[in-house]
């Protein structure tokens, strides 16, 4: 039998390492000293060891590795682990080279001096229960009208608004009238739906490019005019309707506080 230390030697795993495979149950000492405490290894325990390591090369965690080495795990089971990691591997993967391309286009950016005036965010949008009104607008401003309306239905049922304070554009262009339009708020309470006012969860978004507007509402298409460049460049297409989230808002359409988040749903091209 060989020291732990020998062993470690043996197999190149540190003993802090084996220590802790002990503890977990990955690998027992084939003997413990009642007396000294000391751990004692097998050489035919390398093998076992030589799994682990293969398993953990492969990116699993030791819990992981722990069931994979479970004697009545089937094959079945250890190729749907052994895929499930490839899928995760794969994701991994895909999200890096996204990240190597928005490096090197701004690395571009740089040296064309033309950094942006605006920081394009790529985040994940959690769904969100809310109460919507939507109807054609005369304009995109038109749209103030209708959180007086839902504000008004809260009142109706003791609801209270919540945080979240958006609208969602329906049209898959620019419309300088009749504007399919979506005013949407979070409430805290019960309210009913009806004919005009919907209650539904927003759905969340995997992919949301971002980008955040500080000032008045007749300068926002200069926050709009940042995203096609940083969609296209990254490699991303739109798949959804704009969302406006009114951080800092109100009915004024030139108010220099305000702050909005503009959202445009994303998925690789």
């Amino acid at each position: 039998m060989l020291k732990i230390g020998d062993f470690s030697k043996l197999s190149h795993v540190t003993v802090k390492a084996l220590r802790l495979y002990d503890q977990l149950g990955l690998l027992k000492p084939s003997h413990v000293d009642h007396f000294t405490g000391y751990r004692y290894y097998s050489a035919d325990q390398l093998p076992r060891l030589n799994r682990i390591l293969a398993f953990k090369d492969l990116g699993f965690s030791l819990e992981q590795i722990a069931k994979l080495l479970e004697e009545n795990l089937s094959a079945t089971e250890i190729r749907g682990m052994l895929r499930l990691k490839q899928a995760e591997l794969q994701q991994l993967v895909e999200e890096e080279q996204a990240r190597l391309l928005r490096v090197e286009a701004r690395l571009k950016q740089i040296e064309e001096d033309t950094m942006p005036n605006y920081e394009v965010v790529l985040k994940t949008v959690e769904p969100i229960k809310v109460a919507s009104i939507r109807e054609i607008l005369p304009d995109y401003p038109s749209v103030g009208s209708l959180y007086d309306e839902l504000l008004k239905y809260f009142k109706q049922h003791a609801a209270k608004e919540g945080d979240y304070c958006g609208a969602i554009w329906h049209d898959p262009g620019y419309k300088e009238s009749d504007v399919d339009g979506e005013a949407v708020l979070s409430f805290e309470g019960d309210i009913p739906s009806t004919e005009r006012v919907k209650v539904y969860e927003l759905p969340g978004i995997e992919k949301m490019a971002t980008v955040i507007h500080h000032g008045s509402y007749k300068t926002i298409n200069q926050a709009y005019a940042a995203l096609p460049t940083w969609i296209e460049t990254n490699g991303y297409k739109i798949i959804g309707p704009n969302r406006e989230v009114y951080i800092i808002g109100g009915n004024e359409q030139d108010n220099e506080s305000y702050v909005t988040q503009v959202q445009l749903p994303v998925a690789k091209a």
